[in-house]
C-alpha cells in the first residue's frame, strides 16, 4: 500500500491537434501492477513523439496510458506484485510507453535507474528518452567505436545534445548539423570537433573535407527520406546509417549501387513499442557505461528549459518552434 492519493493532476490530450489541445485534468491515481512500481513524478521530460502523439500521428502502444510523457524523475511510493531491484523511497528516473505528465505514474521496476548523485530531478528526467534511444541507436546498431568519426543530425535537439556528448566522451571524432551558426558552436562546446550550419553548408561536402574525403563511419539521422541519398554520400566505406526518426518523410529512392560499392550498412529503430524485456537490455546498457560518465561529470543532459506541468502547451510551442538547445522539461 502507498499514501498517494486516489486522484491526481494529469495532462490529457483533449482531441488531436495543436498545443491548446493539452488539458489539466484529474484521472484515478494508478496502481501498479505486476513488477511495476508507482512513482512520485517530481519531473518529466518532454519530447518530440509527445508532440506528434498529440497532433494524432504517433498513438500510443497497445495497454499504455494515452496520457503523454515517456520519462520522468521520481520517488518510488508503491511497489507492485514481483517488482525488484528498487525500494520504496528510491530516488529513480525511468523510461515509459506513456504517462508522464503527471503527479504519479507506473513503471516497468526493470526500466527505473537510480537518480545519479549528481543530478537534480530536473535533470535526471531528461535521461531515459534520449539517453536510451542514443545508447541503443548510436553504439548498439551504430557500433560506434573509439576512433571513429560520426555525423549526428539535429545536434542541438534532446538527441542531439546526448549523442554529440557520448560520442565524444566515448573518444569519437564528432561532426552535427544544426540550423543556425550559434547552434553550430554550441554543437562544438558539447565536444563536436566541427559544427555544420546546414541552410549554409553542405554537410556532404565538410564531412569529406574534414576526414581527407573518406566520409563517417556512422551517422545517426532523425531526418530520413530528405536526407538518405546524401546520407549515404557522407558515409565512408562500410559506413553505417541509423535512422531514428522521419521527420524529412519516409519514402525515398534508395540507390543500391552506393550501398554495394561502399558495403553500407543501413538501420534503423524505434524504442516506444518495444517490450519491456527489450528495452530493459538497453537500461542495462546504459547503466553499465553511462552512469560512470554522468558520476565522472563528462556527460550531462542538457535542459533548455522548465515549465510546470500546468504550462505542457508552452513548452510544446517552444519544442515545435525548434529555437531550444537540448531539452525541455516539465516539473510536477
Amino acid at each position: 500500500m502507498s499514501n498517494a492519493p486516489k486522484e491526481m493532476t494529469v495532462v490529457e490530450i483533449a482531441a488531436p491537434g495543436g498545443p491548446d489541445e493539452l488539458k489539466l485534468a484529474t484521472r484515478p491515481t494508478p496502481e501498479p501492477g505486476q513488477n511495476e512500481v508507482l512513482v512520485r513524478v517530481a519531473a518529466a521530460g518532454v519530447n518530440r513523439p509527445d508532440v506528434m502523439q498529440r497532433q494524432g500521428r504517433y498513438p500510443p502502444p497497445p495497454g499504455a496510458s494515452d496520457i503523454p510523457g515517456l520519462e520522468i524523475a521520481g520517488e518510488v511510493v508503491a511497489l507492485g506484485p514481483g517488482a525488484s531491484g528498487v525500494a520504496l523511497g528510491d530516488r529513480v528516473t525511468a523510461l515509459l510507453p506513456g504517462g508522464g505528465y503527471a503527479a504519479y505514474a507506473v513503471a516497468a521496476a526493470p526500466l527505473c535507474l537510480p537518480v545519479p548523485a549528481n543530478l537534480s530531478m530536473i535533470e535526471a528526467a531528461a535521461i531515459p528518452e534520449t539517453f536510451f534511444t542514443v545508447w541503443t541507436n548510436l553504439f548498439d546498431r551504430g557500433g560506434l567505436k573509439a576512433g571513429e568519426t560520426v555525423l549526428i543530425h539535429g545536434g542541438t535537439s534532446g538527441i542531439g545534445t546526448t549523442a554529440i556528448q557520448l560520442a565524444h566522451a566515448w573518444g569519437a571524432r564528432v561532426f552535427a548539423t544544426a540550423g543556425t551558426p550559434d547552434k553550430a558552436r554550441a554543437c562544438e562546446r558539447l565536444g563536436a570537433a566541427r559544427g555544420i550550419d546546414y541552410h549554409a553548408e553542405d554537410f556532404v561536402e565538410m564531412v569529406r573535407k574534414e576526414t581527407d574525403g573518406k566520409g563517417v563511419n556512422v551517422i545517426l539521422d532523425m531526418v530520413a527520406a530528405a536526407y538518405l541519398a546524401r546520407n549515404l554520400d557522407a558515409l565512408a566505406v562500410e559506413g553505417r546509417l541509423v535512422v531514428i526518426s522521419l521527420i524529412g518523410g519516409a519514402r525515398a529512392e534508395l540507390n543500391l549501387n552506393t550501398i554495394m560499392s561502399k558495403r553500407l550498412t543501413l538501420t534503423g529503430s524505434t524504442l516506444r513499442i518495444r517490450s519491456v524485456a527489450q528495452k530493459a537490455a538497453v537500461a542495462d546498457g546504459v547503466r553499465r557505461h553511462v552512469w560512470p560518465l554522468i558520476a565522472a561529470g563528462r556527460v550531462k543532459p542538457v535542459v533548455h528549459a522548465t515549465f510546470p506541468l500546468a504550462q505542457a502547451s508552452e513548452a510544446h510551442r517552444l519544442m515545435e518552434s525548434s529555437k531550444h538547445i537540448g531539452k525541455i522539461v516539465l516539473t510536477v
